[in-house]
C-alpha cells in the first residue's frame, strides 16, 4: 500500500506525518516570516532557527480560520513535503484535516492545490473533532465516551473555538457552535494591554505569542487575583518579568525568574500544564520561593536572572485577564457568547432532531441515560486549552449552567496539539480508508464539488 500522509493544516501550526512510521508528527508554524531589513522570506521550521525575531513580519495562509492565501500555503507545504516528511506526492495519499463549514470556493482552491499543484494520488478530508473523539475512544476503550460513542469536542484553536457534538462517531452539523475567539485574538489582546501599559509591542507578534505561552494562565478567582495583582512587594505573587530579546545578548526572549513566575501555582497548590508535564511538587511558601529563586544562579541556563540593562516586560493581571477573554468576551465589548454558553447551546441544539425518540417511554429512558453518560463527556483539545487551570476554570463556569441531575465529565486530551493527527492516523490505518478517498482520476472526471459529497460536506 502507498504511503498515507496525515496533514492537520491548522491556522497556527502544521502537523504532518506518515502513517505507520511510529514517529510523532512534525509540528511547524504555518506561516512565512521575513526578518527586519531582509528581503528573503523564511518558511515554517526555519522561523524557529531565526535569531533576528525583533520586528519580524509574519504572513499566514489562514485568515479568520480559513485558507485564503493558497500561494503562501503552497510554499509552506512544499517545505514540509520536501524537507521535513520527505515524500513524493504522486506516490502518496493525503489525509487532510480542515475546519468545519469551509466555504465551497475555499474547498475548490484546496482541491486544486492538492491535485493540480502537488499531484497527490488521492485525498480524504475530515474535521478535527471526530478525529479527537476517535483517538480518545481508542485510548480509553472502557470509558463512558467509548461505550456510548458520543461526546462533545471543544476545539480551542488558533482562529476560533468550536463546540462539536459527536454522535456515533459523526459530527452533528446543526449542533456545531463557534465563537470567533482563539489564540490569535488572545495574542492581539495581550499586545494591546502591554502596549498601553509598558512597551509598544504591536509589531512583535512572534515575541508576544511566546510571552502568552510562557506566562498566561486561567484564574479560578478573578476578583481575588485582581486584588493580589494590585499589591506591592512579595505579597504580589502574580507579578513576574519577561526579558525581551535585544538581538545581541539575548537572541530570544525568556522568563526572568521562573520560580517567581510559578509562585502562583505553588500558592494554588496546583501544577503547571504544558507539553512536558512535570510531577507535582509539595506546596511551598511564596516568600521562600522568591528568595530561593533570587539566590539561584546557573550559568548553563538562559533563564538565569539577567543584569539590569536587559529590557524587561513586567506582567501582573495581564497573565490571567487575557485567557479570561475566552470565558467573558462581553466584558471587552464583544458580541460573543462565552465558552460555557457556547457548550450549552451546542448541546441544546441537538434536542430537536432527537425529540421523536421521546415518544416511547422505554426509548426516553434510554435517551436519558445516554444524555447523562454521553453528551456531557466533554473533550478539550487545541492550543488554548494548554493554559494552566483551563479545565478547572471551564468546570466552574459550566457547572451553574448544567442541570443538577447531570454530572460533568471534562477530559483534557493528553496531546491537545497532536490529538487530531493521532485520530487521523488511526482512521487512515483502517481497511476501509482507501475506498473512502477521492482519487485524482475521479477529481479530474467529476470535479471538486461532486467529490466533496463523499466526505458528507
Amino acid at each position: 500500500m502507498d504511503d498515507i500522509l496525515v496533514l492537520d493544516n491548522g491556522g497556527g501550526f502544521v502537523k504532518a506525518g506518515i502513517v505507520g512510521t511510529h514517529d510523532d508528527p512534525i509540528v511547524v508554524p504555518n506561516c512565512l516570516a521575513r526578518p527586519r531589513g531582509s528581503k528573503k522570506w523564511i518558511i515554517a521550521d526555519q522561523l524557529e532557527k531565526c535569531d533576528e525575531i525583533q520586528g519580524i513580519s509574519l504572513r499566514r495562509p489562514f485568515d479568520r480560520g480559513y485558507l485564503v492565501h493558497c500561494d503562501a500555503e503552497k510554499e509552506v507545504w512544499d517545505r514540509v513535503f520536501k524537507a521535513l516528511v520527505k515524500i513524493r506526492p504522486p506516490e502518496t495519499a493525503l489525509f487532510l484535516v480542515e475546519p468545519p463549514f469551509t466555504l465551497s470556493a475555499i474547498r475548490k482552491n484546496t482541491d486544486e492545490l492538492v491535485f493540480e499543484e502537488f499531484g497527490f494520488q488521492s485525498l480524504f478530508v475530515s474535521h478535527a473533532a471526530p478525529l479527537v473523539h476517535l483517538y480518545e475512544a481508542n485510548r480509553r476503550p472502557k470509558s463512558r465516551l467509548a461505550l456510548g460513542n458520543c461526546s462533545l469536542v471543544v476545539d480551542c484553536g488558533f482562529s476560533f473555538t468550536h463546540a462539536v457534538p459527536i454522535v456515533q462517531g459523526f459530527p452533528v452539523y446543526h449542533g456545531i457552535k463557534r465563537i470567533n475567539l482563539g489564540g490569535k485574538a488572545l495574542t492581539n489582546y495581550l499586545k494591546e494591554l502591554v502596549s498601553y501599559r509598558a512597551w509598544n509591542v504591536m509589531d512583535e507578534t512572534y515575541i508576544m505569542e511566546d510571552v502568552k505561552h510562557s506566562l498566561c494562565f486561567c484564574s479560578k478567582n478573578v476578583l481575588g487575583d485582581l486584588d493580589v495583582a494590585r499589591k506591592k512587594g512579595r505579597e504580589n505573587y502574580i507579578r513576574c518579568q519577561y526579558v525581551l530579546p535585544d538581538g545581541v545578548k539575548n537572541k530570544r526572549g525568556f522568563v526572568k525568574d521562573p520560580a517567581a513566575a510559578a509562585a502562583y501555582f505553588s500558592k494554588q497548590g496546583g501544577e503547571q500544564q504544558g507539553e512536558e508535564k512535570e510531577e507535582a511538587q509539595a506546596p511551598m511558601d511564596v516568600d521562600a520561593a522568591v528568595d530561593e529563586a533570587a539566590e539561584a544562579s546557573d550559568p548553563n541556563r538562559r533563564n538565569a536572572i539577567p543584569v539590569a540593562d536587559d529590557q524587561e516586560l513586567t506582567l501582573t493581571n495581564e497573565r490571567f485577564m487575557v485567557p479570561e477573554m475566552l470565558f467573558q468576551p462581553a466584558d471587552l465589548g464583544m458580541e460573543e457568547a462565552g465558552l460555557s454558553e457556547c457548550i450549552v447551546r451546542a448541546i441544546n441544539s441537538c434536542h430537536p432532531d432527537l425529540h421523536p425518540l421521546l415518544y416511547s417511554k422505554y426509548i426516553s429512558l434510554r435517551f436519558e441515560v445516554l444524555f447523562n453518560r454521553v453528551f456531557y463527556s466533554i473533550i478539550l483539545t487545541g492550543g488554548c486549552v494548554q493554559f494552566p487551570f483551563f479545565k478547572e476554570k471551564l468546570e466552574s463556569e459550566l457547572r451553574p449552567l448544567v442541570p443538577d441531575e447531570y454530572n460533568l465529565n471534562i477530559q483534557l486530551t493528553d496531546s491537545p496539539i497532536k490529538a487530531p493527527w493521532y485520530g487521523g492516523a488511526l482512521l487512515a490505518s483502517s481497511p476501509e480508508f482507501q475506498g473512502c478517498s477521492v482519487t485524482k482520476k475521479q477529481y479530474e472526471e467529476e470535479g471538486s464539488h461532486r467529490c466533496r459529497w463523499r466526505f458528507l460536506q
